[in-house]
């Protein structure tokens, strides 16, 4: 993998290291988080971003799309697969402003927050489970 400091990631490394962050989820959580597809683009499209009544595309890090598994459960399989949305470009945009976290960190970071909601928790269950650690 290229080196970081001198290079910005592309889409491909930032894949892998999003990969490498789901691997690492500890047990029950990533067999919970089940067959989720993780994709990476460079930014959330407009309609993603009109429905957050969003202007600014650097606003949104990742987005969960789906039902999460409590729905799912009661509407029978799902119509398409749950996925993850890690937006590289904000991702990058907040790596750099904050200064204090790495690369992997927040991808994970931003990572398990969107699986979090796929386990049906919302904004403030996952706040407070991370501030639990």
């Amino acid at each position: 993998m290229p080196d970081f400091d001198t290079v910005a990631p592309s889409l491909d490394d930032f894949a892998r290291l999003a990969r490498q962050a789901f691997d690492a989820l500890p047990e029950p959580f990533k067999s919970a988080a089940g067959e989720v597809v993780i994709r990476v683009d460079d930014f959330p499209d407009e309609e993603t971003l009109a429905s957050f009544g969003m202007e600014d595309p650097f606003e949104l890090t990742g987005l969960y799309h789906g039902h999460h598994i409590g729905e799912r459960d009661a509407l029978g399989p799902a119509p398409e697969p749950s996925r993850v949305f890690l937006y590289r470009r904000p991702i990058l945009d907040e790596w750099c402003e904050r200064g204090d976290v790495g690369l992997y960190e927040l991808i994970s970071h931003v990572l398990i927050h969107e699986i979090g909601h796929h386990l049906g928790l919302d904004d403030e269950d996952i706040d407070a489970i991370e501030a639990e650690d």
